[in-house]
């Protein structure tokens, strides 16, 4: 199995490369930078790999939610390189990625994953582990006022992921008790076991078929001066 993956949703940028059991990742905090710096990372991993696109079996991306800006940016870079390379394209949800990294890192089996997606809302949805240790939705992911989240049963334990629980610390906390952790942002790294039991389901699709999810689907330039 040779997967491709790419995610510039948020501030992060990421990339990261499957061969087999072997694994290349790069991770870079760089706003507004995503479009200058993703396919010099996609070049460099499969430099490294010894790998060229078309050698590859899939790619996927990271479908947001996220920035507008960067999830657009990152289904069409993988849109493109998959016409390129005649590659199925898989788009993982960002907020999964960050809660398999809480298991990967913290081997927590319950997630509460936000990004803050301004306009005092975040993005926000809550994960499970399930018996073959992938992250799996409950519910549905949505964009959210912090004050405004349906209560949760206290008595279990959550792991806190995503640039929600920094920005609304306060607000997010008073209303769920849960552990913190560094993970601010999705890797790519964390979208491929998503990805595997995608292929091993045929959910792969073609390039064309590649679609974004905002979660939010009001338009933000009606905010902008002068509109």
């Amino acid at each position: 199995m040779k997967l491709l993956a790419l995610d510039t949703s948020t501030e992060a940028c990421s990339v990261a490369l499957l061969d087999g059991s072997e694994l290349l990742t790069l991770d870079e905090v760089c706003p507004q930078q995503h479009s200058k710096r993703v396919l010099p990372m996609v070049q460099q991993l499969l430099t490294d790999s010894g790998l060229s696109l078309t050698q590859l079996d899939g790619l996927v991306f990271g479908k947001g939610p996220g920035s507008f800006t960067g999830v657009r940016i990152g289904v069409g870079v993988a849109q493109g390189l998959a016409f390129g390379a005649d590659l199925p394209v898989y788009g993982v949800s960002t907020l999964a990625a960050m809660a398999q990294a809480a298991y990967r890192q913290l081997q927590a089996s319950q997630v509460l994953a936000a990004i803050d997606a301004r306009m005092a809302e975040i993005y926000f949805g809550r994960y499970q582990l399930d018996a073959n240790g992938l992250m799996q939705l409950q519910g549905q992911e949505q964009a959210v006022k912090p004050d405004q989240l349906a209560p949760l049963d206290s008595g279990e334990d959550f792991t806190a992921v995503g640039t929600g629980w920094q920005t609304y610390a306060e607000v997010l906390q008073q209303w769920q008790a849960a552990q913190s952790s560094d993970i601010l942002y999705p890797s790519a790294q964390d979208m491929l076991p998503l990805a595997r039991q995608a292929w091993d389901a045929g959910h792969f699709v073609t390039a064309e078929q590649a679609e974004p999810s905002y979660v939010r689907d009001t338009v933000s330039w009606q905010k902008l001066p002068g509109r």
